[in-house]
């Protein structure tokens, strides 16, 4: 039993450790030991389809900190990599009905028997750094089926349309069993490419009269799409939505053929995401493309790919943190930052003042 120390006995403290038999590296392994156990029995209860050890799970690796980090590596070592899921990237404007198409969708996919988890990432303030995460709210029926879980997160500083720890997030939510994953980006326009590096499938969702045969062609966020989804084809906008459609089919035939793609993809629909219109077409369009993408060997090509971008990402990241982390370097940049913003030097000349310090 540890002996507490008593007010002003720090040495009696140490004592009472040394006449008990446990020294501070005892200590020490022993809570390791602790961890290590509770890590493990979190990664089991995991691979049971567990839904709260799976939300305290991804709250563990979205966490910053470094005792945490370090836990979130062996959480996710523990929890294997056995098993994969469909990965559909979901991105469009704010406004477009993503929720909506998310919730309808995902409500038609758990009626088909499969499993669903929806990773919500939602805008961050520029200002507060605070994030509503509403996405559960407008989700109201799917977020109560018990084949389905819905996790919002802030997207931080992260660029792209992500956050940053949705790839490893995605990656307990196949260890969890799930059937398909569903990555709702923020939404942020033409750049918002990051989210293709973590799915196998890529839809873009449009709005009535959203844009013209131009816009349809554009690079960016256009090349990336596996399937163009204009939404809110019913009512008054129904209209809209089949010239809006006319426009996008003619953009994608002047665009080059991709080698990933059978012949006729990629390609446009008309969808209702309000009356669950047209659904289901799209749901065999995804699964035709999926099809053929696994016997051609595109899907493990993709998914090798999506491996070595991120191994480089994350030396990035690593190599940032470690800027930050060292209080030596961390005086440096604060002195080169006087420097800028004094007009002495130029950013570029303190970047690489800071890189050769480093």
């Amino acid at each position: 039993m540890l002996i507490r120390a008593r007010p002003g006995g720090r040495g009696r403290a140490r004592t009472d450790r040394k006449r008990s038999g446990l020294d501070l590296s005892d200590e020490t392994r022993q809570n390791a030991c602790m961890a290590s156990d509770k890590i493990k029995e979190l990664a089991e209860q995991i691979r049971t389809g567990n839904r709260r050890a799976l939300a305290r799970a991804i709250t563990l690796v979205e966490s910053g900190r470094e005792d945490h980090r370090a836990q979130a590596l062996d959480l996710l070592q523990a929890s294997g990599s056995d098993r994969q899921a469909l990965r559909i990237g979901l991105s469009g404007t704010p406004g477009v009905g993503k929720s909506t198409f998310i919730e309808s969708f995902g409500l038609m996919l758990t009626g088909m028997g499969k499993t669903v988890a929806v990773l919500a990432v939602d805008p961050s303030s520029a200002r507060s750094g605070g994030s509503i995460l509403g996405d559960k709210t407008r989700m109201d029926l799917l977020s109560r089926d018990p084949k389905a879980f819905i996790r919002p997160s802030p997207s931080q500083s992260q660029l792209g349309g992500v956050a940053r720890r949705t790839r490893e997030a995605v990656a307990l939510c196949e260890a969890a069993g799930y059937d398909i994953v569903l990555i709702e980006t923020v939404g942020v326009g033409q750049s918002e490419t990051v989210v293709a590096q973590m799915s196998d499938l890529f839809l873009l969702l449009l709005a009535p009269a959203g844009g013209d045969e131009l816009q349809g062609v554009k690079r960016g966020i256009m090349e990336i799409a596996d399937l163009i989804l204009v939404n809110k084809a019913d009512g008054d906008l129904k209209p809209q939505a089949l010239r809006t459609y006319a426009d996008y089919a003619g953009a994608l035939r002047l665009l080059r053929k991709r080698p990933q793609d059978p012949d006729g993809f990629p390609k446009a629909l008309t969808v209702s995401a309000l009356e669950a219109d047209r659904l289901q077409e799209a749901w065999e369009a995804m699964s035709e493309l999926m099809a053929w993408r696994r016997t051609q060997g595109v899907w493990d090509r993709t998914r090798t790919d999506q491996a070595r971008y991120w191994f480089s990402e994350e030396v990035h990241i690593q190599l940032l943190e470690r800027l930050h982390r060292d209080p030596e370097i961390r005086a440096h940049i604060a002195m080169m930052e006087d420097e800028v913003a004094r007009g002495a030097i130029s950013a570029t000349a303190a970047a690489a003042d800071v890189i050769r310090k480093l």
